[in-house]
């Protein structure tokens, strides 16, 4: 039985947001430092390796991660899977924040933030042939349209309060917001579907410099086809760990109707990836003895695995093999993006990199601070699905 969106409730400083708090405390003192003395001072980046983890893990898996309103979205609303509804609040929740998230480290990443904001505005200086203009743009873009998607959220919670600043803005704003939900669901499936395959396009500018097993034409599509399948696993991820945690009754069923489109997704990719290899005449090249090979065989076993796990309908309605199939799929996307990024990218024998231990803190206290976000406001606003009590079926 579905029920109504509702505040979690309970207490937010707990024993685990302090622990989070510590850790996105140090990592906001490490970025501190970062804008104070430079960029130089806290990375090992170079020009050789111009990005690091904070664009591959931050920017390109965040990102990746947060599609899961995008392909909840394509479901319901593309594909007229109604039932599906109650999973789409918590789903652009948690694509708001992976992309907000992603554009803090953007700054955090970029040599002179202050001219990001440069970007919308002077747009006579535009390279209209730059795919990284696409993904500034769309990405700018997708943030405001998620947060504008998840207002309601808000406005329903402000508007029981008795009166005061917030309680007129929401019931000021809040029918607006519904009139333009239509325009900003088409735009919140146009934007993801751009800037996602651009972000493949972005790595087909490397050339020679990157892996011909990674190196295709395909890069693009292939982006496309696993973000959305990422998409659907940190939705049923999300959706299991959050009835265990949260102590609310799961939607079980329905997470594992969900977690069946994760195995036509996977299914082609992995026909694109080996049936792309085939076509260009490098299939021999899979097997060589490489520890690249080893990688791009591993991106693919990962898949596999999770669709072998939800292949059987009665696995598909145990939460633990849900959870399973769900890691195993964004361990894939996230490996898959990292090997395309970094790992396979090898810009000659005289530059190296490997992530400075400031950049990791950074990284965490990022990932900290969207955890502590997702936290406070599903336990302050109507988000989550499914009454309080004891997590079960």
């Amino acid at each position: 039985m579905t029920h109504h969106a509702a505040p979690v409730g309970g207490p937010f400083l707990t024993r685990t947001t302090r622990w989070l708090l510590g850790l996105m405390a140090l990592g906001g003192v490490i970025a501190a430092w970062r804008f104070v003395n430079g960029i130089g001072s806290v990375s090992a980046l170079s020009d050789g390796y111009p990005w690091g983890i904070w664009i591959a893990l931050d920017v390109v898996i965040g990102t990746a991660i947060g599609c899961g309103g995008y392909a909840v979205a394509i479901l319901v609303y593309v594909l007229n899977r109604g039932k599906y509804h109650p999973l789409v609040r918590p789903a652009v929740l948690t694509s708001a924040l992976g992309y907000s998230i992603a554009a803090v480290a953007v700054f955090v990443d970029v040599g002179r933030p202050w001219n990001l904001l440069k970007v919308p505005i002077q747009f006579w200086y535009w390279n209209l042939d730059s795919a990284l203009l696409e993904v500034a743009l769309c990405v700018m873009t997708y943030v405001g349209v998620l947060w504008i998607e998840l207002s309601p959220a808000f406005f329903e919670k402000w508007k029981e309060e008795p009166g005061g600043f917030l309680h007129g803005l929401a019931t000021t704003f809040d029918p607006v917001v519904r009139k333009l939900m239509i325009p900003l669901l088409a735009l919140g499936l146009l934007l993801p579907t751009m800037h996602q395959s651009s972000l493949g396009t972005v790595m087909l500018l490397a050339g020679h410099k990157l892996d011909p097993l990674w190196r295709t034409p395909l890069l693009p599509l292939l982006f496309l086809v696993s973000v959305i399948g990422m998409g659907y696993a940190v939705v049923v991820f999300e959706g299991a760990l959050s009835g265990t945690i949260l102590t609310r009754r799961r939607e079980t069923p329905l997470l594992a109707d969900l977690s069946f489109a994760m195995i036509p997704v996977g299914a082609i990719f992995l026909v694109l990836r080996y049936g792309d290899l085939a076509f260009r005449g490098l299939l021999a090249d899979a097997f060589r003895p490489s520890w690249l090979v080893a990688l791009f065989h591993l991106e693919n076993l990962l898949v596999l695995a999770a669709m072998i796990l939800l292949f059987s309908p009665e696995r598909r309605r145990n939460v633990t093999t849900l959870v399973r199939a769900a890691l195993l799929f964004l361990l894939a996307g996230g490996l898959y993006r990292v090997d395309t990024y970094l790992v396979a990218f090898d810009p000659g024998s005289n530059w190296h990199y490997f992530p400075a231990v400031p950049e990791l803190f950074i990284t965490i206290g990022l990932v900290a601070a969207e955890v502590l976000a997702y936290l406070w406001i599903v336990k302050r606003f109507p988000v989550l699905a499914g009454r309080a009590g004891a997590a079960g079926n």
